[in-house]
């Protein structure tokens, strides 16, 4: 199975961060420096890397896919809302919760399984998806991951600054290149793959090294973190694809939807609680926990599917 063999290298990847992490190869100034790289330059250009392929889609697709990109985001809100709920946690970490239900590590982990696996014109699917996660993290998930006793409002996250960042400006260009049919020069192609290649093998030793920094063990006696885990992992994955697939037929699409639901909680949560004061234990808990646990998920889900697709 394509999916497993590349959770198999994602998870060799990470297993090198972990390793470089504890003999000093990587120290907490290199990873964030490493992270800033791949946020800022080899993630945007694997996004614009889908404009410049052979491969086709129409224009009616794209915008079915936007459609269904944000009513899944609208979902994903009114689950991350309930869920801490049902789970019962604490209303001081109610927040960090909400935002590692609806963001998930669409970025680091998803865009280069979706390379992978579809090819880097599936890619155009996927930055219809990085368009609202792009405008919520900034704005939504900035409020719920402040301090809670210095709160940022949504008001105030809701700013020109915050929504034009890199992530969206990169997913916009990518659809009007394509759209708009622009000739890229053969030497702007040929380093935006060159950079793009650097995102898989960063981003998973960012996120080996970050898990190096815990106590791994500890990861495992939280019963509400394992629960949730598991409800974050499998049960909305499985939900939400089995609906999906009822209303759509195009098997690329369903396999984007299936890496955007069933990848981890992004590792910008735990960046973002760090930077405001948040709840940043939780949060990095929650990334490590379903980054481990999504190496096993992933094909889980997967297989699953196979028998409604």
């Amino acid at each position: 199975m394509i999916l497993l063999q590349q959770m198999i290298v994602m998870f060799l990847l990470m297993l090198v961060g972990f390793i470089s992490y504890k003999k000093g190869l990587i120290d907490d100034s290199s990873q964030r420096k490493i992270s800033g790289i791949v946020v800022n330059i080899a993630n945007p250009a694997l996004t614009l890397t889908a404009a410049m392929g052979e491969s086709k889609i129409t224009g009616n697709e794209l915008a079915g896919t936007a459609l269904l990109s944000i009513s899944i985001y609208t979902t994903l809100v009114i689950i991350a809302i309930i869920l801490p709920k049902i789970l019962r946690i604490e209303k001081d970490h109610q927040g960090t919760y909400q935002a590692m239900t609806i963001f998930s590590n669409i970025g680091f982990m998803g865009y280069p399984l979706i390379s992978a696996m579809y090819g880097n014109s599936a890619l155009l699917y996927a930055s219809l998806f990085s368009i609202p996660y792009n405008l919520l993290i900034y704005t939504l998930g900035l409020s719920q991951l402040s301090r809670s006793d210095n709160k940022v409002s949504i008001k105030e996250a809701f700013s020109l600054k915050k929504i034009l960042n890199i992530g969206v400006i990169s997913c916009i260009a990518t659809i009007v290149i394509y759209l708009a049919n622009i000739e890229v020069p053969v030497f702007l192609k040929d380093t935006c793959t060159r950079l793009s290649n650097l995102t898989a093998p960063l981003s998973m030793m960012v996120i080996g090294a970050s898990l190096a920094k815990i106590k791994l063990t500890s990861l495992f006696t939280d019963v509400k973190l394992i629960i949730f885990s598991i409800v974050k992992l499998i049960v909305i994955p499985v939900i939400a694809l089995f609906i999906i697939s009822q209303v759509i037929d195009n098997k690329v699409l369903i396999g984007v939807c299936l890496v955007m639901l069933a990848t981890p909680v992004g590792s910008m949560t735990a960046m973002m609680a760090q930077e405001n004061d948040g709840d940043f234990e939780i949060a990095t808990k929650g990334v490590s926990l379903t980054t481990l646990l999504s190496v096993l998920t992933m094909p889980l889900v997967s297989l699953i599917m196979a028998r409604f697709i």
